[in-house]
């Protein structure tokens, strides 16, 4: 298996420096990951680092709470695409969700998804603050929404994925949403149990490690 193409090079800290950016895409060129994941502030300089690549540039919106305003996420996500964005991950709104307002959880996906056109968008549920049915429930509106990807967790709440709710995202949207995991995705032996479960990308920071851990494991 080409784990290295399931792989999205995370880099979401607050201090993340420009120079730490253009390492974790010369990282993204050389282990030929799938995407980089970054703050909106520096999608045009991950574009510029990873021009002539096929590595794309995801960057996350409404980020890391989801609970700014449908119109502030539209804004953000439509200047992330002007400044080269392939890809958005957008936070889920957690309270319009636990409200029960789901017509307002349906329209902060679904204007989202109609600023960005024909461009991937992951919709980040935060799995750590979701009961199971919330978790159904969440899936079932991405899928009315046209989301392409459901995604665990933004990596900043109190846990990360679990290969439980993986599962029960899996179950949920069967083959009609793809499944990023991400948070605490740092081994390849994790990685490759996500993969098992559903996944069809994962979020790490940790990818050249997992990408070495599955050469060393191929070359023993």
């Amino acid at each position: 298996m080409n784990i290295s193409s399931y792989i999205d090079h995370t880099l979401l800290k607050p201090t993340a420096t420009e120079r730490e950016i253009i390492t974790l895409c010369n990282e993204a060129k050389k282990n030929r990951f799938k995407a980089v994941c970054v703050n909106s502030c520096y999608v045009a300089l991950a574009k510029q680092s990873l021009a002539k690549t096929d590595v794309k540039v995801c960057s996350v919106i409404g980020f890391p709470l989801g609970a700014m305003s449908t119109q502030a996420k539209v804004y953000e996500a439509k200047n992330a695409i002007e400044d080269g964005a392939d890809e958005i991950d957008m936070v889920i709104n957690l309270g319009l969700l636990k409200s029960k307002n789901y017509l307002a959880v349906l329209k902060d996906i679904g204007d989202v998804k109609h600023a960005i056109g024909n461009k991937i968008l992951k919709v980040i549920l935060e799995i750590s603050e979701l009961s199971k049915n919330e978790i159904i429930k969440a899936c079932e509106i991405c899928i009315d929404a046209n989301a392409d990807f459901v995604k665990t967790s933004t990596g900043f709440s109190k846990s990360g994925a679990t290969l439980t709710a993986v599962k029960i995202m899996k179950k949920t949207v069967k083959d009609q949403v793809k499944i990023k995991a991400s948070g605490g995705v740092n081994t390849h032996d994790k990685a490759l149990k996500y993969i098992q479960a559903g996944a069809n990308r994962l979020g790490t920071s940790s990818g050249v490690a997992i990408v070495n851990d599955e050469e060393a494991t191929l070359a023993y």
